[in-house]
Parts: structure tokens; C-alpha cells; sequence
């Protein structure tokens, strides 16, 4: 999809499909954003994981889920597959960054190309509800009885 856009020849010819490309292009964007935050928090629980097993003693018996099977370990056997893992999940996240401003990059060439321009917003009506939205953000009420 994005190949067509790149520039192998083959060039859209018409609004839809310039229109159709770019949101292809953006969903692309916006998974690549998912899939970063989601690697994200699994390395943060990876060092949890490291900081809560690292000052027990190592003799001392722990649980890992290996392919949905828990097995019983000690924390020497485990504490180096979590560090692994660990730096395995933070190379991923560092070339799915690089992959995400490669995309990003890419994005802004096609708009370029395209004089593609994002509207905010052209309706009051949809202001207002997005600033009641926003108001009503952080607002903590009690029970109705009390």
C-alpha cells in the first residue's frame, strides 16, 4: 500500500485514491503507536519483575508462565531469561521507533506531495461538545445518597 506512494511508477491518479493511501498510510501510524506503548509496558513490568526478584535469595523458589504453562524455578534459573527478555523487548521497541519515524517521514512526504492539509475542525457545535467533554474530565463525584 504504501509502496504506491513511494514511487515505483505507478503514481494515484485521482483525490480517492491519494485520500484512500494517506489514511492507509495513517492507520499504519497510529498501529505502529499501539504496538510501541503496548512493548512499552511490558518491558516496565519486566523491571518490576527484576526489581522484586533481584534481592531475594537466589535458592529461593519462583513461578514463570512459559506458553501458558507455570513452572516452578528458582530465581537464579529465572533472573536471567527476564533480563533477556527484557533487552530483547527494548531492541524491538527501538526499531519499531525507527520504524514509526521512517513512516512518519514518509506521511509527511505524501502530504507534501498531495498538499494534504488536516482540518481542526470547521463545526462550533462540535467545539462545544469537546470542551464540555474536557471540562467534565477529572471530575470525581460521590454517591447520589450521601
Amino acid at each position: 500500500m504504501a509502496s504506491r506512494a513511494g514511487g515505483d511508477g505507478k503514481e494515484p491518479i485521482n483525490e480517492q485514491v491519494v485520500a484512500n493511501t494517506y489514511a492507509n498510510m495513517r492507520t499504519e501510524m497510529n498501529q505502529l503507536y499501539t504496538k510501541i506503548t503496548e512493548l512499552e509496558m511490558e518491558v516496565s513490568e519486566h523491571a518490576l519483575v527484576i526489581g522484586a526478584i533481584e534481592p531475594l535469595d537466589p535458592t529461593r523458589r519462583c513461578y514463570r508462565m512459559i506458553g501458558g504453562v507455570l513452572v516452578e524455578r528458582t530465581i537464579r534459573e529465572v533472573l536471567p531469561a527476564v533480563h533477556r527478555n527484557k533487552e530483547g523487548l527494548e531492541e524491538v521497541v527501538a526499531r519499531m521507533k525507527e520504524a514509526l519515524e521512517r513512516k512518519k517521514q514518509e506521511i509527511t512526504e505524501f502530504e507534501l506531495k498531495y498538499k494534504i492539509r488536516i482540518r481542526k475542525g470547521d463545526n462550533s457545535a462540535n467545539e462545544e461538545g469537546s470542551m464540555k467533554e474536557a471540562s467534565a474530565q477529572g471530575v470525581l463525584v460521590g454517591p447520589a445518597g450521601q
